[in-house]
């Protein structure tokens, strides 16, 4: 009678060769350890696995369309906006100082910043936009108390109304979409070896508008409140003054709304963004030739009327 213990153990064996072959730890293929990986909570690149085929080629036709941009939407941004412990207002005020500097680029080495670690160019802060809308109330309130309008509360809130939601907010809508598909179209650069097609995000191109109404809004809201008394005259010196004042604010907006889109390292001929400046010098030219014949328009004249003519 044989030994129930070897026979017991060979029975085990059979067992064993039956059961389908497995990877042993060290033997690991590289997807699979990127799986354990991603199932152990580190971070999993998401570069080439998910556009390439392990044999080089494009695992969809849609490859070639990936779109960098901004994982967030224009919900969450304006959801930001109403918590404060989001907004960085200290860093904000720095980045609107240096918009009045000689050197205004500076401002966007933090969206390249912000492209390296979190891989979007646009601002995941609504401080921007929250200050501007604070200080264009300030500067309503203010234009209604000096133009002693009837009803005071009346007044604020139209004026408040176009200066925000007209003035900054749709027109910023409109020139931000507009710009960003044109830089999309025709100054996007897509080198033949690039794996992915960078496209300018929304929201900053938003941001772009953004950063080019400041150095507008302290020129025409700020610096001309305290000209008033001079810049409604009707005299030359009056037409210069006003005309001057809004040449250089909407001149300024066209140039940093460039460097916005020339600090993006995928575009070119960004040069583009800087010819309404020549619309802007035209109209300068035309209305200083023209007041010898009555034809010449003082800005600050015009706004006044449109605003606040009873």
């Amino acid at each position: 009678m044989g030994n129930p213990s070897s026979g017991a153990w060979s029975a085990a064996e059979e067992i064993v060769e039956m059961l389908p072959k497995t990877h042993s730890p060290g033997a690991l293929s590289g997807s699979d350890a990127t799986h354990r990986k991603g199932n152990a909570g580190l971070s999993v690149p998401t570069g080439s696995d998910g556009l390439y085929s392990p044999s080089g080629r494009h695992s969809s036709s849609a490859a070639m369309h990936v779109n960098l941009s901004t994982t967030m939407t224009p919900h969450q941004y304006l959801s930001r906006m109403f918590d404060l412990g989001q907004m960085d207002v200290q860093s904000t005020l720095d980045q609107m100082k240096t918009l009045l500097t000689l050197h205004p680029q500076r401002v966007y080495k933090t969206a390249y910043y912000r492209k390296q670690t979190k891989n979007h160019w646009a601002r995941d802060d609504p401080a921007f936009a929250a200050l501007q809308i604070v200080f264009f109330a300030v500067a309503s309130l203010a234009y209604c108390v000096a133009f002693r309008t009837r009803s005071m509360l009346t007044s604020f809130l139209s004026f408040a109304f176009q200066s925000i939601v007209v003035n900054w907010l749709l027109s910023g809508v409109v020139i931000a979409s507009a710009c960003r598909a044109v830089a999309n179209a025709h100054l996007a650069v897509h080198p033949s070896g690039a794996h992915v097609r960078q496209r300018v995000e929304w929201l900053y191109a938003f941001d772009i508008h953004c950063n080019a109404f400041f150095p507008l809004f302290v020129l025409i809201y700020g610096v001309q409140f305290f000209l008033l008394p001079l810049v409604l005259g009707k005299s030359l010196a009056a037409l210069l003054l006003s005309n001057t004042l809004f040449g250089v604010a909407f001149g300024w907006y066209f140039y940093v709304t460039h460097l916005g889109y020339r600090a993006l390292p995928f575009l070119s001929n960004t040069e583009v963004f800087l010819f309404p400046i020549a619309g802007v010098v035209f109209l300068y030219v035309l209305n200083l030739i023209g007041y010898p014949f009555g034809f010449g328009w003082n800005a600050s004249r015009i706004m006044a009327y449109i605003y606040f003519d009873e």
